[in-house]
């Protein structure tokens, strides 16, 4: 069996534990529960005709007065960058993170955005054109709703295939 571990990140009330919630089971709670630490979950999902496990690691909100931990971030092979499209201070504190990972693991480590809260569209504070921006960095960006599960597997599914190219990428040309 193939394991691949996976990090949500972002900054807090983004949304990471429903979003993980509704790709389990699912799911959805109105109820807000603050994630402390890091809460972990598996899922086995098929991709190329192989089973993988994706164990998520769904970490506590980043904001200005926490640091991303490095000890969770050892091992991962791609990761959720989470933004909550009703507060554009969660777009800036993704930037950061996306560049703190990058720094601390450099640039091959897979991600996909998720613009979250979709079925709020109309509260958005995140534009058009800021997602712009984010494709022009060619970050592939999708907007998710962890209340009605729209585009959420797709965005999963489409991490964990970034995820398993890059394993049979590293593993051809360690081979050759």
């Amino acid at each position: 069996m193939i394991q691949k571990k996976i990090c949500m990140l972002g900054s807090f009330a983004v949304g990471k534990t429903s979003l993980v919630a509704q790709f389990l089971t699912k799911g959805f709670s109105e109820k807000y529960h603050t994630t402390i630490g890091v809460k972990v979950d598996k899922k086995t999902v098929q991709v190329a005709g192989n089973s993988v496990d994706l164990i998520l690691w769904d970490i506590q909100g980043e904001d200005s007065s926490q640091q991303l931990y490095l000890s969770y971030l050892r091992g991962i092979s791609g990761y959720l960058l989470v933004i909550d499209g009703t507060r554009r201070s969660t777009l800036s504190t993704a930037i950061n993170i996306q560049s703190t990972v990058n720094s601390l693991l450099g640039p091959r480590v897979p991600f996909v955005v998720l613009v979250n809260k979709l079925d709020l569209q109309a509260e958005w504070e995140v534009q058009e054109s800021d997602l712009q921006e984010l494709a022009q960095r060619s970050w592939y960006v999708a907007k998710t709703s962890a209340k009605t599960g729209e585009e959420v597997e797709q965005a999963f599914l489409r991490l964990a295939t970034q995820v398993m190219q890059g394993s049979m990428n590293a593993s051809s040309a360690a081979s050759s």
